[in-house]
């Protein structure tokens, strides 16, 4: 599936791209339509929109002032940060003004007495996370694009990623947000309070919104001690049920050190290996299944705390060989191999991709269930399943049959996802576990959602857009 809009840019009066150049500067309007052309693009070019106006606003005051203008002009907005999205959440589809967040990238304060960091919501998560280090701190979000993707973006889909287990998701790391509503008003939320009973908990609503509610402009981060030993292992064994097995012993010895729990299929480390670069199986030999287990601990006490669990699981026969990182360039090494494998499918033709989550017992259950309903469906078709067994988040692609028609086979997209989504739902699960909805899974939302759940989002988002400028399209 390609979903390219058309090329023709809905024509913006000139006096009005005047007034927004205004606000933000002549140097910070984007109009040449090569200079637009990253903004309505994104790394797979599964979507492909337009925009007549880019505006890069500096401040929350100008983010402010655009939104003021907006709404007096009824004029439709985007808001993008890393432009790392996999939904088509960020792309302007169909002309829509884009605002690019990216400037907004100062760290406002770092307070280590009370392990908070407010940053703004264009500040890269590398940075932030680069940031932390340097006081001694740890801010534990982490996924593949953090060089690239933002506080904002991070936040406004509820981002996940590989140390969630430990962690939680994004919404769990902030205790408060800045927020343009689509009048212009700023909404403060802004607080490194942990306790507040003050009503509702309206931070809560724009994260994970995907900025249809409101412009998230900058947010109050939880940070936590930095770990003083991690240690990374690479595990093989022969299905999910055994990796369910080694997870629950981890989780049992560790005590809560265990910060991320890796389930890889064996086609999605050999693609890795195939297509990334300088990427080696850290095994002597081939396994159906990895795990890719790691333990960050406060003391010096996770290599033994390791070593006990593996020998435990290789006693049990539950694995078949591991290995430890024995420093930092194997642990990297070790994650770059994770982190190569959704690059890695793209030299093995069309690949149709899911991010959902089912109960963590049911992995293995889902896992099988969907591997067969896909083959019934495509013969050939090859199920790439890998992800974060820990919090139950499995991102399960699936790559087109060897010599198959890449167009007629993405074609089948939403087929395949009713197929997937089919077992997912029976298992009590969720067809968006980290990457938001967006349009990709816009029409299945309905389907899916409690009625009553989705009669109160459109409710909400009348109340707080009633223009429906605010990232119109998206989600509902």
């Amino acid at each position: 599936m390609n979903i390219v809009q058309s090329s023709s840019v809905p024509p913006l009066p000139p006096e009005l791209i005047a007034k927004f150049k205004k606000i933000v500067g002549d140097k910070y309007a984007v109009t040449d339509q090569t200079d637009i052309e990253p903004y309505v693009t994104e790394e797979r070019d599964l979507f492909h929109g337009r925009s007549p106006l880019v505006l890069r606003p500096g401040s929350t005051a100008e983010v402010a002032a655009i939104c003021r203008l907006a709404t007096e002009y009824k004029i439709a907005l985007v808001p993008q940060g890393g432009n790392t999205g996999l939904v088509g959440g960020q792309t302007p589809h169909n002309g829509e003004v884009v605002i690019s967040l990216r400037r907004l990238d100062k760290i406002r304060e770092v307070d280590v007495a009370s392990n908070t960091m407010t940053c703004e919501a264009g500040v890269v998560l590398q940075v932030a996370q680069q940031r932390a280090t340097d006081v001694d701190r740890l801010f534990p979000l982490s996924l593949g694009a953090e060089g690239s993707c933002t506080i904002g973006g991070n936040l406004s889909t509820n981002a996940g990623g590989t140390t969630a287990l430990a962690y939680g998701v994004a919404r769990e790391m902030a205790l408060g947000l800045e927020v343009v509503l689509a009048d212009g008003r700023v909404l403060n939320l802004l607080s490194k309070l942990k306790k507040d009973n003050t009503g509702y908990d309206l931070r809560n609503l724009f994260i994970g919104a995907e900025g249809t509610l409101g412009i998230i402009t900058a947010a109050t981060l939880k940070l936590f001690p930095k770990p003083r030993a991690i240690e990374t292992a690479f595990v093989g064994l022969k299905s999910p049920a055994q990796a369910l097995k080694l997870l629950s012993i981890s989780q049992n010895e560790a005590a809560g050190t265990l910060t991320s729990f890796e389930l890889l299929a064996e086609i999605a480390v050999d693609f890795s290996i195939r297509h990334g670069i300088d990427v080696r199986d850290p095994l002597s030999g081939k396994h159906p299944w990895y795990v890719l287990m790691e333990l960050s601990s406060p003391r010096d006490d996770a290599r033994a705390t390791l070593e006990a669990i593996l020998a435990k699981a290789l006693e049990d026969e539950i694995i078949d060989d591991a290995v430890i990182a024995a420093n930092l360039s194997q642990r990297l090494a070790f994650w770059k191999l994770r982190d190569e494998m959704s690059a890695a499918q793209k030299p093995e033709g069309g690949s149709i991709k899911h991010d959902i989550s089912v109960p963590v017992a049911a992995v293995p259950e889902f896992i099988a269930e969907a591997n067969a309903a896909v083959v019934k469906l495509i013969p050939g078709a090859r199920p790439v399943p890998f992800g974060h067994l820990g919090d139950g988040n499995i991102h399960y692609n699936v790559s087109q049959p060897i010599g198959a028609d890449t167009g007629g086979f993405l074609a089948r997209w939403h087929e395949v996802n009713a197929v997937v989504f089919d077992i997912v739902l029976k298992l009590g699960g969720s067809i968006s576990a980290e990457h938001g909805i967006g349009v990709l899974k816009r029409d299945e939302l309905p389907q899916v959602k409690d009625k009553v759940a989705i009669e109160l989002m459109r409710q909400v988002k009348a109340m707080l857009d009633p223009l429906g400028i605010m990232n119109p399209g998206k989600v509902l």
